[in-house]
């Protein structure tokens, strides 16, 4: 767990802000995983539109749960927030790869993944000093 002594811990204004936008994050990304593994047809025709096998979308959808296991545990939270951020750069290039519409498309990875870390830094500040150390 990230424990700092110098980094006090979130004031809970800051905390509840935090956890709420935890929260909505985790439920679009268990939505998400879901539809994965159920493969309806939305996620077949985008598959297929984005030049993936249908087939792979069990495999992200178990890949999408993972990370989200490890982000909610709170040991394991920064090392869920990395996966995602790897995986979710994953989805930009598959998008610019397409060509995909920039701001809708291309860039809503990155919002998801502002989410994740906004939500975490406000819950936990100590994540700050470990990615911004001031040596």
């Amino acid at each position: 767990m990230i424990s700092d002594p110098q980094t006090p811990p979130a004031p809970k204004g800051i905390w509840w802000t935090g956890a709420i936008l935890t929260g909505l994050v985790t439920a679009f990304l268990l939505l998400n995983a879901v539809m994965k593994l159920l493969k309806p047809e939305p996620v077949v025709k985008a598959f297929n539109e984005l030049g993936w096998v249908p087939g792979l979308a069990t495999l992200l959808g178990i890949i999408q749960l993972c990370c989200l296991s490890l982000y909610l545990i709170p040991r394991t939270s920064v090392l869920g927030a990395v996966l995602w951020t790897g995986y979710l750069g994953g989805a930009i290039a598959t998008h610019v790869r397409v060509g995909s519409p920039l701001f809708s498309h291309t860039l809503f990875p990155v919002y998801i993944a502002a989410l994740i870390w906004g939500g975490l830094v406000l819950r936990r500040p100590a994540v700050l000093r470990l990615l911004f150390p001031k040596d």
